[in-house]
């Protein structure tokens, strides 16, 4: 059939992408003079009753979730021959498949992008949907002003949490799939774990962790993949032992969560060592009892490590045994407490969500509106610009504003207009002494929703973390 010029209010201008069942095109919303992603069903399947329905629940899922690293639904329509459609945020900048054709990726840009989309399914997971088909092709990118984005894309195979409690039909890529996902087991946010390790694993060596061809072979592996840098040698062991433990085909092997998983990915990183809870016991020493006002939870979350297989014939031992490392008492003694306190969590209230530095004290206050305030000291908040947090807000607005009032002692610079996941966004940048500084961020919601965001941190990069990291889900979005 062929493709009429336009659907709707959107003028197609050129085809950048096909599958089974759907083809994708480049589009222009010519009301908001904006490019935009068009997915159409393709025309053989628009009588297939469950084709469509699963293609409108691709959109419904989409749109349960408003993250950075999730590609976002617009609209969604039925064309003039009856097929139906969703208008996507435009992603300019390819596949991450297209990239590791080229090759794997370097070290720091492959944690980057595994950590994106790390975050893209966090917040799918924290809506109640399983992706269940994450893989380099549904992983795209679109260009910002600072660089690019990884955004998650494809939920054709998602499904709610709900819905995976019970046993499911197989399905999957074979070279990223979980296998107890092809085995049609009840599935959790395990099976996306490991899908997401599989990516990481084909991001740093360029080839796709096992290599199998079909959904059947994917039952036979009953191991981690071969050591990454039997591949590539400069690949640091730390994170050769995180990549790997995700890939464990034993679930309750893996890393619990995908925290976890992230965190260690990033520790790994940083300090080109094994992090600390999967470090031999030989070689850590005795860690004394930690302080009666030790968070529980906290100390939970280091303990009960499973069992890990690190790297053949890189000078460590082959087993790596389960530690538990919250405070080692006196000088030299390995601040691990120190290192899991830093770690980001997410802090959620009502529809808005932002992950924020561990060290953070964590308060949900309503104000006017939705909204939640986390700082180190909340009730010095308005006293201090010097006080690390971030507040997180809704407020009304049908336009976004072009001038703020800085915090006390602050000077304004005059703010960017940006695109934050296909929305309008104006930001806000505050100078406030020689070593803080409050950035602002106002974003435009349908509606006449404004989602306001304040982060003061004198660290640019957990403030940048912070800023892009909060998200707002629009009542019955």
């Amino acid at each position: 059939m062929d493709q009429p010029p336009r659907i709707g209010r959107y003028s197609l201008v050129r085809r950048v992408g096909a599958g089974g069942f759907a083809t994708v095109w480049l589009a222009r919303d010519e009301q908001l003079d904006a490019e935009v992603a068009v997915k159409i069903l393709s025309d053989n399947w628009v009588e297939d009753e469950d084709v469509r329905r699963r293609f409108l629940a691709e959109g419904r899922f989409l749109r349960k979730v408003d993250s950075l690293y999730v590609v976002g639904v617009h609209d969604i329509g039925e064309a003039d021959d009856g097929r139906p459609f969703m208008v996507l945020t435009y992603a300019d900048g390819g596949t991450l498949a297209d990239r590791i054709k080229a090759g794997s990726l370097e070290i720091a840009e492959a944690v980057r992008i595994i950590t994106q989309v790390g975050r893209g399914l966090k917040h799918l997971h924290s809506r109640g949907v399983l992706h269940r088909d994450v893989k380099p092709a549904n992983v795209l990118f679109r260009t910002d002003p600072a660089g690019d984005r990884a955004m998650l894309s494809d939920l054709g195979l998602g499904k709610s949490l709900a819905e995976v409690s019970r046993i499911t039909m197989p399905g999957g890529t074979p070279s990223y799939v979980a296998p107890e996902q092809v085995r049609g087991e009840r599935l959790d946010h395990r099976a996306d774990l490991y899908s997401l390790g599989a990516v990481a694993y084909a991001a740093f060596t360029g080839q796709a962790p096992h290599g199998v061809a079909s959904l059947g072979a994917v039952m036979q592996i009953d191991s981690p993949p071969p050591s990454m840098t039997t591949i590539r040698d400069d690949i640091p062991d730390a994170i050769d032992v995180v990549v790997r433990r995700a890939l464990e085909p034993d679930r309750d092997k893996r890393w619990p969560d995908l925290d976890s998983f992230l965190n260690a990915l990033r520790d790994a990183h940083t300090t080109g060592e094994i992090p600390p809870a999967l470090v031999p016991a030989a070689e850590m020493p005795t860690p004394a009892a930690p302080p009666a006002d030790v968070d529980q939870a906290t100390a939970l979350a280091s303990s009960n490590q499973p069992t890990v297989a690190t790297p053949a014939g890189r000078g460590r031992s082959r087993v790596i045994a389960a530690v538990a490392a919250i405070i080692l008492a006196a000088a030299g003694a390995y601040g691990g407490y120190e290192l899991v306190q830093t770690r980001p969590t997410t802090v959620e209230y009502q529809n808005l969500s932002v992950e924020v530095p561990r060290d953070w004290s964590q308060k949900a206050e309503r104000s006017e509106g939705p909204a939640l305030l986390v700082s180190t000291d909340t009730a010095n908040w308005s006293k201090s610009t010097d006080v690390d947090g971030v507040y997180v807000g809704v407020i009304d607005g049908t336009s976004l504003p072009r001038t703020t009032t800085p915090p006390p002692g602050c000077t304004a610079v005059p703010g960017e207009n940006q695109d934050i996941g296909g929305r309008q966004a104006v930001l806000f940048r505050y100078t406030c002494n020689e070593a803080n500084s409050v950035y602002e961020r106002f974003v435009q919601y349908p509606g006449g929703k404004l989602l306001q965001v304040q982060v003061r941190e004198d660290n640019a990069g957990r403030r940048q973390t912070v800023l892009d990291s909060a998200s707002y889900l629009p009542p019955g979005g």
